[in-house]
């Protein structure tokens, strides 16, 4: 999975028509759940600092960790590139470097948690996430309608198409959902179309959710 997350970093921002502005309503959503303080954060699904950055944008004080580095690494480098300063770093959410009690809260955004195939792990990381946030602290977590997604069982979502600063070809993002026959789980295949020369290049990245 680090593998899938570290080749996705390069091409993450093509899953959204304008990552910059869905990184500062994210960042907005979640500062109205923390109140008015600046607090700790943890992000401990960072990616290529989607939440992260947004929450550091608005002053407090995050730290990310993904499992894969090239993703920490781009979550770094993004925030650098706007002022905050986003310390980032490799790390599983099952096993967090960090001691008890160590944030005010602990965000678990985008689609990471499922991920984890089995409840022990799920459990697992839960510990975790809730022993390095201090008693009374906030854990706000995302994912997907999995309740309806289970019912319909998509095979893809809407393409996403990104002009290009030349004014050349797009660029083009789009995932295929391939459901396994329990019904519950499916291989995510995701395809970013990049213009190169007069051709495109195609790359296919595979993951199990």
């Amino acid at each position: 999975m680090a593998r899938f997350y570290d080749e996705l970093a390069d091409d993450y921002r093509l899953i959204y028509a304008d990552w910059d502005a869905g990184m500062r309503r994210q960042g907005r959503a979640l500062d109205a759940l923390l109140g008015e303080e600046r607090v700790a954060v943890l992000d401990c699904s960072c990616g290529i600092g989607t939440q992260a950055i947004g929450l550091a944008l608005l002053g407090h004080r995050v730290t990310g960790t993904d499992l894969g580095p090239r993703a920490a690494a781009r979550a770094a480098r993004e925030a650098a590139d706007r002022n905050p300063t986003l310390p980032a770093a490799a790390a599983d959410m099952r096993h967090l470097p960090f001691p008890d009690a160590r944030f005010d809260a602990v965000v678990r955004a985008d689609n990471s948690l499922p991920h984890l195939l089995t409840e022990r792990d799920v459990h697992t990381a839960l510990a975790e996430m809730r022993r390095v946030l201090r008693p009374g602290g906030l854990l706000p977590a995302s994912t997907r309608p999995y309740d309806d997604l289970l019912r319909t069982r998509p095979t893809s979502t809407p393409p996403q198409v990104h002009g290009s600063p030349d004014g050349a070809r797009p660029t083009i993002g789009f995932p295929l959902w391939h459901w396994h026959e329990d019904g519950e789980h499916y291989d995510l295949e995701h395809f970013p179309l990049l213009p190169e020369g007069g051709q495109w290049r195609v790359t296919v990245r595979r993951a199990v959710h």
